[in-house]
């Protein structure tokens, strides 16, 4: 009985054809019956005779279901399954007040809030007695040390970065026009600087990546010609060098060749709807210190503009020989933005996404401790971008050692983003992360462009009025202390009792700072090689790398 069942569906047709063909015998009006009937049995036939699905072999016709079910799977489970607070990566309520507050809905939620704040990963912002007022200034942060020429006045939130290729010809435009309307910076991301990205002359921070898109010779290295042209254009206001980023941190990018329309080879100067390939490291320099000798030329060659990296933090050492390389050299970046392994991306490896890279609060405050350890905090300017769209999120990173943060999601969000994670297909719904012209037309730019500066407005407001509520006028004053965790149910810390944070110039008079000591000791400028063997190392101090608290 179970066999027969597996096949009753497939029977049921198949028996229905023959009595349709027995009808249309009889008389060809009854041919209408053959259109469901007759395809759906050809179908079950091949399910049977194929050999790749062993699914549909063993359940003709009824296997299919399970393809469909699947396939609209995520979609019944965002509007219909999960709550307000249990979406990933971005809940319902964090998509919500974006949605809200980009089209100046208020943002407000009734009724209390839905977190649980007895959950051991509880955060929050601990409040004055006697809270300052918040004028709604739109605070600036100015990026550039005494080696800059040109220092830029920087908004406190800005677009993160996002490739013309990832993200379709509306959406750049979009975000750009908003960026010049709102008096904020919008990130270019590896892919160049297209023509819509000035259409607008919204500001933008120019990334370079491994793939030296837009400023590299015919065998992809990078042209320092094609770099000053575009440098000095009045609109690009900061020089930004990826060296990792979060999402896939130590692995290079591929924008499938279908995604490569001719509009995105020419910004990029590479074949058109041919596979576009970031290898994983950059082949300007090797060394910590050709790494900031690129940084300088770069600064030059762009006469004077902020010069600064993006990464992810790796390995602690490598980080650390960065800095070593600053203090023999006397090259100093003006900013360096971290990105955290939760950042977001077009298209990932799910290892590379889940388990590769350090978690952004964890990566933020090693920099910010590196910095201060060397004496160079003063010198440059950190930036924090991964999962930020609120200003809780902005509060809470600007605590930790952030100047400004950066988001990327958020602002996709603002354009009409509603996270169905297509953008690895082309089929982006919303036409955000498509090069296809037809969903592209879904994203219209001069309705779109409001959004994101009433995305941006409203969540700076946001951060001001929390920055008021703590009794601060600036959020350049939030510090560690301002921030609280619930540790279990009967335990709260402060964010400066839960991280070691270090104390000026501890590195260069020696810490015994756990996590800081050794690898300090294992970095070189030379080289991002370790300079103690590794081995050795973990036998000699794995207690304190066991034990050590960023």
């Amino acid at each position: 009985m179970y066999f027969h069942m597996r096949y009753v569906f497939f029977i049921f047709i198949l028996i229905a054809t023959l009595a349709n063909l027995a009808l249309v015998v009889i008389n060809y009006k009854y041919a209408f019956g053959l259109l469901l009937t007759l395809p759906l049995t050809l179908l079950g036939i091949r399910d049977l005779l194929q050999s790749k699905h062993n699914l549909l072999r063993n359940y003709p016709l009824v296997g299919h279901f399970r393809w469909l079910f699947e396939k609209i799977r995520p979609q019944i489970h965002q509007y219909l399954v999960e709550s307000n607070t249990d979406g990933r990566p971005f809940n319902r309520d964090d998509r919500t007040v974006v949605y809200e507050r980009a089209k100046k809905e208020g943002g407000i939620k009734p009724f209390g809030t839905e977190i649980d704040v007895y959950s051991d990963d509880y955060r929050w912002v601990n409040h004055s007695i006697t809270p300052k007022h918040y004028d709604k200034e739109l605070y600036k942060v100015l990026i550039g040390n005494e080696q800059c020429s040109q220092p830029y006045s920087s908004s406190v939130l800005n677009i993160s970065a996002m490739s013309f290729g990832s993200i379709g010809a509306h959406a750049t435009a979009a975000l750009n026009k908003g960026a010049h309307l709102g008096e904020f910076a919008h990130d270019t991301g590896e892919g160049g600087i297209s023509e819509y990205h000035r259409e607008f002359n919204g500001d933008l921070i120019w990334e370079i990546g491994t793939g030296y898109f837009g400023c590299r010779t015919d065998d992809s290295h990078f042209d320092e010609a094609l770099f000053a042209e575009q440098a000095i254009l009045e609109q690009v206001k900061m020089i930004e060098v990826k060296l990792s980023q979060g999402a896939k941190p130590g692995k290079g990018g591929m924008l499938p060749g279908e995604k490569v329309t001719q509009e995105v080879a020419i910004t990029r100067k590479v074949p058109a709807y041919e596979d576009c390939i970031s290898p994983p490291s950059h082949s300007a320099f090797s060394t910590p210190i050709e790494f900031l000798e690129f940084l300088s030329k770069l600064r030059g060659l762009s006469r004077g503009k902020p010069t600064g990296f993006k990464l992810c933090i790796g390995e602690r050492f490598e980080f650390l020989a960065i800095c070593k390389a600053m203090l023999e050299t006397n090259i100093y970046p003006d900013f360096i933005v971290v990105d955290g392994a939760e950042g977001g991306t077009g298209a990932a490896p799910l290892e590379f996404s889940d388990h590769v890279g350090t978690p952004l609060h964890e990566g933020l405050l090693f920099v910010h401790n590196a910095l201060v350890g060397i004496n160079a905090r003063e010198k440059i300017k950190i930036g924090a971008s991964g999962q930020i769209i609120t200003g809780f999120g902005m509060a809470l990173n600007m605590a930790l050692g952030a100047d400004w943060c950066n988001s990327a999601r958020g602002f996709m969000f603002a354009l009409g983003c509603v996270q169905s994670q297509r953008c690895h297909t082309d089929k982006c719904p919303t036409g955000v992360a498509t090069q296809d012209s037809k969903r592209q037309r879904g994203l219209v730019v001069d309705e779109k462009a409001p959004r994101v500066v009433n995305f941006h407005h409203h969540t700076v407001w946001a951060l001001g009025e929390i920055v008021a509520a703590a009794g601060l006028h600036h959020p350049t004053e939030l510090c560690p202390r301002n921030i609280c965790y619930r540790l279990g149910p009967t335990t709260i810390r402060t964010a400066d009792r839960i991280y070691n944070f270090l104390q000026p110039g501890e590195l260069l008079e020696g810490t015994d700072q756990p996590g800081y000591r050794e690898f300090w000791k294992m970095a070189t400028a030379d080289s991002f090689d370790p300079a103690l063997d590794w081995k050795e190392t973990q036998i000699k101090f794995a207690p304190m790398f066991h034990d050590a608290a960023l």
